[in-house]
């Protein structure tokens, strides 16, 4: 496995509740790096060959401004490209959105705004506008994610993260449990393939506060504050992963096989299968299937 970019879940706590979060992400939620855990993490991507990116992103990066700004900083220094993926609750207008955004002014290489109907009232809000405003000011590279609504139609301007065709939602994490709509459900023996990621060699891994190294949200392959993350990444085997495996070998539908798993009637798409039958399995593979943040468990 060579990764590309290593994504830091800075802390899973976050001011917003949406209903899409695949991480569970609310202000009740507990888990947030220090500085000296993110310095080790940093320390360690800088030994990885070809991991050009440190991401920061959360729960909300910016609820914990300065271990973020440390962790920028850091991370340019020692030669990556920086990005940081925010809901922009800070901008509460252009002055204020200018003076959160300037200390980052010459680190910052991505900034990715999150702004739809879950984030607000409106598909872009305020905050959003006056975020987008003061980057571009600035010079920082700047982009705004939106996720649609399940019931909208795909034509209705809202920009989602899979191909156009599909739900725009990935039915993962809460919105396996708040977003499932009946009426689009199909058998989950159709899902034969894993659709959004690359689970041999994946090109990205998330670390969450805990070390846990996620090649996709919930799914963990190790954790760096127990076992360098070189180690990981070089004797990954995705065949003998007891998640993964299965996965590869005929997707979702080939891990509700397992023994204990009980399927419903119908799924939005593979990733609501999947999840749901994850969370089924992590009793007995706790160390693969966690953590808690990332099932909803309080």
């Amino acid at each position: 496995m060579k990764l590309n970019s290593l994504h830091v879940l800075l802390t899973y706590e976050c001011n917003y509740e949406c209903d899409h979060c695949f991480a569970w992400g609310s202000s009740r939620q507990s888990g947030t790096l220090t500085i000296d855990q993110l310095s080790e993490i940093l320390d360690q991507a800088e030994g990885l060959s070809g991991c050009e990116w440190i991401y920061f992103e959360g729960g909300e990066p910016f609820l914990y401004y300065a271990v973020l700004s440390w962790g920028v900083e850091r991370a340019k220094q020692i030669g990556f490209k920086v990005g940081i993926v925010s809901n922009s609750y800070w901008a509460t207008g252009e002055a204020d959105a200018l003076a959160w955004l300037t200390p980052f002014k010459d680190s910052l290489d991505s900034l990715e705004i999150s702004s739809d109907a879950y984030h607000g009232a409106e598909k872009t809000s305020d905050q959003a506008k006056w975020a987008t405003s003061a980057a571009e000011k600035l010079g920082i590279p700047v982009s705004v994610i939106s996720i649609a609504q399940p019931d909208l139609a795909l034509d209705s301007g809202v920009i989602g993260h899979l191909p156009e065709g599909e739900s725009k939602v990935m039915y993962r994490g809460r919105a396996a449990r708040k977003l499932s709509d009946p009426r689009s459900e199909r058998p989950w023996l159709e899902f034969t393939e894993c659709p959004h990621e690359d689970l041999t060699n994946p090109g990205r891994l998330h670390v969450d506060p805990l070390g846990n190294l996620h090649i996709c949200q919930g799914i963990v392959i190790g954790n760096l504050f127990e076992r360098p993350l070189d180690e990981i990444c070089s004797g990954y085997d995705p065949e003998k992963h007891p998640i993964v495996g299965p996965i590869l070998a005929g997707g979702p539908a080939e891990l509700a096989r397992a023994p204990g798993v009980v399927t419903h009637k119908g799924y939005a798409d593979a990733c609501h299968l999947c999840y749901d039958t994850r969370d089924q399995l992590r009793v007995g593979h706790s160390d693969v299937l966690g953590p808690v943040q990332m099932y909803g468990d309080d």
